[in-house]
Parts: structure tokens; sequence; C-alpha cells
């Protein structure tokens, strides 16, 4: 049947990446405008990936930590576990890219782009049944791992991925599903929320092209940022510019005054019916005292229902705090592939004090155990778990 205008309807694009929860090309970003120190580069099979120097420790054990710390030369040794790695991914996709193909193919092309010049190849961030994701791509994930591991890989989980089904239909459905003292405390928590002025701007606003607001916000993003426990990707200026300039995102940015000063804003992303949490800033110590991680994650919700999307994906950090705002997680794996065959065996036998959100992969869109849910604020939402 031909349209109202003469011309044959268009099937939908085909997504460049099965695995893609956000806008393609805020992978293409990342790969124009890289963090700092890292080489990014792009397989033949279309596979995006980036070398870097890597802190094996970065995801270790606390028990791991102790004892290298105790350790003669421990500084010394430190140091010797920086090493350069070759990564398949990106570190602004909520799951690794993975294109069209057969997975031995993508797995041969990994290694003709590593060419072994690094001691270490790893793919990061490959999905496990995400419920958000098509049954091809959670398909091809799997054959991946299955490839991965016939090549000599070893897996190690990776962080618990928080995602929120939209399916509520209103802010007190939503937290009717919480427990009473979550109740209390989320809504003591939300009381500044009626002093603050909320703006939400789409990317690609003239805003965003103001020199002065612009470098506003990348201060923002490093106020959270130099407080983090865990710096891998400093991501640059140039970066933010062209994210927040680029209307083809189809970017929010939700702006929180308090004061009349902007105290914190919140860049998501809408993709595929669904609304994907990217990057944060806060000014210190008023975005503290407005509990503004709170405000923004309820006023998130409220804008997915308003727009009739279908889920919430709250990102990759602070799931304790994320599970007592009702999030639910599903996990990821990383495949490791050691060029030396002698340190296989030993690396494989402690991947295990290297999964720290192990606790959080309870399955598929696993909520958090009410056991963990019902710990007091003092335990889980400390100030460093909602930095």
């Amino acid at each position: 049947m031909n349209t109202p205008c003469g011309k044959e309807p268009q099937p939908p694009p085909v997504p460049r990446w099965l695995t893609g929860a956000e806008p393609a090309a805020l992978v293409d970003h990342f790969m124009r405008h890289p963090p700092g120190g890292f080489e990014p580069f792009t397989c033949a099979t279309g596979m995006p990936g980036f070398w870097t120097m890597f802190d094996l420790l970065t995801t270790a054990d606390e028990q791991l930590l102790a004892l290298i710390g105790k350790l003669p030369g421990n500084r010394f040794l430190r140091r010797a576990l920086r090493w350069r790695t070759c990564f398949m991914g990106s570190t602004v996709s909520e799951f690794c890219p993975l294109p069209h193909g057969g997975a031995e193919a993508l797995v041969q092309g990994m290694f003709v782009a590593w060419s072994g010049k690094t001691a270490l190849l790893l793919v990061k961030d490959i999905p496990c049944n995400a419920p958000f994701l098509g049954a091809e791509a959670n398909r091809l994930a799997d054959q991946l791992v299955d490839a991965c591991k016939a090549n000599g890989f070893f897996m190690v989980e990776g962080q618990a991925l928080a995602w929120v089904p939209i399916d509520f239909a209103d802010e007190g459905a939503y937290l009717a599903r919480l427990s009473a003292s979550r109740r209390r405390d989320i809504r003591r928590k939300l009381r500044r929320r009626e002093e603050m002025r909320i703006e939400i701007v789409a990317t690609g606003d003239p805003r965003f092209a103001e020199p002065a607001f612009a470098a506003e916000l990348y201060a923002q993003y490093l106020e959270v940022y130099n407080q983090s426990e865990i710096h891998f990707d400093l991501l640059r200026p140039e970066f933010f510019a062209a994210v927040l300039r680029d209307p083809s995102l189809d970017g929010r940015v939700f702006l929180y005054h308090w004061k009349d000063r902007l105290i914190g804003y919140n860049l998501c992303f809408i993709h595929d019916g669904m609304l994907v949490d990217k990057y944060i800033g806060f000014r210190y110590p008023m975005a503290r005292e407005c509990n503004l991680y709170f405000v923004s994650w309820m006023e998130n919700l409220a804008f997915a229902r308003r727009e009739g999307l279908s889920h919430y994906i709250a990102g990759w950090t602070d799931p304790a705090v994320k599970a007592a705002l009702g999030a639910c997680f599903t996990p990821t794996r990383h495949a490791v592939f050691v060029r030396n065959p002698l340190l296989r065996p030993l690396l494989r036998r402690i991947a295990g004090r290297f999964e720290p959100d192990r606790e959080w992969h309870g399955g598929s869109g696993s909520s958090l155990p009410s056991s963990l849910v019902e710990l007091s604020q003092e335990e889980k939402i400390s100030y460093h778990a909602w930095k």
C-alpha cells in the first residue's frame, strides 16, 4: 500500500550495533574526542576499541588491596601493575557495541586489531540476558562469550547495570513498591525539590554553544569525577561540547537551579523508547544539601513516564543507593585474554577478586534481595555512595 504522498513506507533503519542502548553517534563522539590517554580504533568488523594504560587493581576487592598494601615495596608493585591494554568497546556505551555478524568473526577481528601488541586484550561490558535488549542482541552476546572462551579468553563478571521499568501510574505508585522506611527516607530527601527551578533542555540548543555555560557544566562534571574512588576515563571538554551541541542525539539536559544558582545537571538520552542516564554534574556542597541525586532520580522517572518510555537505564555506579531507590539490575561480563601463557592460569584463578558487583548479579532483571534493601541508611547510603 502506498502512503498518501505516493511513496512506499521505508523500513526502520538497521541499528549499527545490536547491543546499543544509546545513540550510536555518542560512541562516534567518543572516538573523535577520546578521554586523555586513550587511543581509539575500529576493527574491520566495525567494533570500536581503544588502547590505554590500565591499573589491574582498579576493581580489586578490599582484601586484595589490603594484602598488597602490606607487602614490602608495594608502591613499586602498584606501578608495575599498570599495563598498557587493548580494550574492545567504549566507556560511553552501556554495553560493548556488537555489530551484526558471526561471533567467531568478531573474535578474529579483535585479534587482528590487537596483534599481540599489549599484555592484555579485554572485551568490556558484554550483556547477559539484558531485559531491554532484543533476543538477537542477547543471543549474539552469548555466542560471543562462547567464542571468546573457545579462543582462550576467561570471563570476569563486570558491573551491574541498574534499570527501572516504567510500569507505574505515578510517583506514589512507584514509591509504594518500597518499604515504609524507604518511602519515608526518600520523601524526606525530596523536600527541597519544591524550592528548585528545573529546566529540561534538548541537546543542540543554542545555550550549549555559549563557552561560559559549557565550561560551567564541565566544571560540575569534574567535581563529581574528582570525588570518585575510581578514575579511569576522564572525558574531555571537547567531548562534552560536541555532545551537547548535537541535536541528533535526542539528548535531554535536566538543569537544577536553587537560590538562583545552577547546582547540578543530568545528561540523558532518549533511545529506542528508553531514557538512558549518562552523566551528572554537581556543585558541592549545595547539591548535597538539596539531596540532588535523589531529586534527579525521581525527575528522570517522571519524565520517562510522561514521554511514554518503557525503561529508565540508570547506569553502573552506586548499586547500593540505586537499589534503595527501587532499581533492578542486569549483569555484564568482561572477556580477558592474557598474552603470556604462563600468567593465564594465575589471573584466571584470582579473577573473582576483581568482581566488585557480584552481590548485585542475581540474574537477568533481578532486584536487590530484601535483606540488603532493609539495611540502614547509614550502612548503605553514605556520602560516598551517591557522589
